[in-house]
């Protein structure tokens, strides 16, 4: 199991207009800035950054689906009749092996293993957590998330097959995780918590008369925005520490747009700069919600460099980018690269409410200074 993590500080000095939402993520401005902390929320359970937490036993995977629910308007072609459909039953086998896999895995910390459980930037992810862990001499919380529901999309012809599980235990947290097929079997591609006391609103997802969900694409119309319009402008808004209006506030958008701000403003005092830098990888997925809206997945890779630009002060990073850099202090620069995972809800179209960020996963990949 994967647990969410709060934040830390993330580097200590020693001694906003939105943008259109089809804009491209524009390159970073340095701006100077200093000590921080560290967003690494982790999904699903285990972390990089963490909160430890008792290992729970094993749930039952046998849980009903979620209710059938009236077929919601989409722009998108349904699939053919005839088309070969994952079942309920199915799906929380799948995601039950994944859990059971993952469980042990973290306790062995076995980075070979994840290689048959999780694909592309999870698998970079979790196994970067393992190395963090290792370095750092702790254990990694391991167990299974209790009562999971699942979501299915219908199958598209030429697309991969994939599906969402839902987890909640009140006080610990909302655990999203997305299951898509692959050549080597049905693999974890992306994942995202809310280990908030009290996890933001979510929305219900659309399922036609046979309990199936709608996928869209990530140019699908009838919404506020696109799904690819909205990751890109998450991204930016974040890249250059600047709040975006088109998303309510939050710990993944207001709040680590002032964390950044601050960064900047504490570097800048010790003569240091800060460059941020936020790219989308991955596919972005999405799935219609009964409103209209829909829920979008999307991942990222994000460096956050730090140079002086005088001698004089030294940073020290904190965290899990301080593990890997054997808790150094650097007196020239000093970088850090995060694989970031997002869910994020966007209004039907016509609507004035804004788009929310319902969940992060983080974890540090790598971390170098001098």
């Amino acid at each position: 199991m994967r647990i969410p993590a709060g934040p830390s500080l993330a580097a200590n000095p020693i001694k906003p207009p939105a943008t259109d939402w089809g804009k491209p993520i524009p390159s970073s401005t340095p701006t100077p800035s200093a000590s921080k902390p560290e967003k690494s929320s982790t999904p699903k359970p285990s972390p990089s950054p963490k909160t430890s937490r008792t290992e729970k036993p094993e749930a039952k995977v046998a849980v009903p689906p979620p209710p059938v629910e009236a077929p919601a308007q989409s722009s998108e072609a349904p699939a053919r009749s005839g088309s070969p459909q994952l079942t309920a039953k199915e799906a929380y086998g799948i995601h039950g092996r994944y859990q059971r896999g993952l469980s042990t895995a973290q306790a062995r910390k076995d980075q070979e293993a994840m290689g048959k459980l999780e694909h592309g930037l999870a698998l970079e992810m979790t196994r970067a957590g393992f190395k963090t862990a290792k370095m750092e001499g702790t254990s990694l919380a391991s167990g299974i998330w209790p009562n999971p529901k699942v979501w299915i999309p219908r199958h598209v012809e030429g697309s991969a097959d994939w599906f969402v599980a839902i987890s909640y235990e009140p006080g610990v947290a909302r655990v999203i995780d997305v299951m898509s097929s692959a050549p080597g079997g049905w693999r974890l591609v992306a994942s995202a918590a809310d280990a908030r006391a009290t996890p933001g609103r979510f929305p219900k997802i659309a399922t036609d008369s046979e309990g199936y969900a709608t996928s869209l694409s990530e140019n699908a119309s009838g919404l506020a925005a696109t799904p690819q319009q909205v990751a890109r402008a998450h991204l930016a808004s974040l890249e250059r520490a600047e709040a975006d209006p088109r998303f309510a506030d939050g710990p993944w958008t207001s709040e680590a747009v002032l964390f950044w701000q601050q960064e900047r403003a504490q570097l800048e005092e010790a003569n240091w700069r800060l460059t941020l830098d936020y790219r989308l990888e991955g596919p972005i997925r999405a799935m219609r919600t009964s409103d209209g809206g829909a829920l979008v997945w999307y991942g990222a890779r994000s460096t956050e460099v730090r140079k002086a630009q005088q001698e004089g002060a030294q940073v020290t990073l904190k965290g899990s980018a301080a593990v890997r850099t054997a808790n150094k202090s650097f007196a020239h620069s000093v970088s850090a690269t995060y694989g970031r995972m997002y869910v994020t809800y966007i209004p039907p179209a016509g609507s004035t409410d804004p788009a929310r960020v319902l969940g992060e996963w983080s974890d540090v990949l790598e971390s170098h200074g001098d």
